[in-house]
């Protein structure tokens, strides 16, 4: 093999490791785009849910407290 087999080899490869990489960072974009939905999700349930503890307590009816089957 001489040097410019040699270096057209090792071109070769790298393009193959930078497809890889380039790959695997699309991936992990993706992945932390679903993560950052999910977080903004979890926020607006918790705001939601402080909301909520945070209204006085309405009087209720043990009645409509009752499971169905009763």
């Amino acid at each position: 093999m001489d040097t410019t087999e040699r270096t057209e080899q090792r071109i070769t490869e790298l393009e193959i490791k930078a497809s890889f990489a380039e790959d695997a960072l699309d991936q992990l974009d993706k992945i932390i785009v679903r993560q950052q939905e999910q977080i903004d999700l979890l926020i607006r349930e918790l705001t939601h849910l402080r909301q909520q503890a945070s209204e006085p307590a309405t009087a209720r009816n043990l009645r409509d407290e009752l499971p169905p089957h009763y």
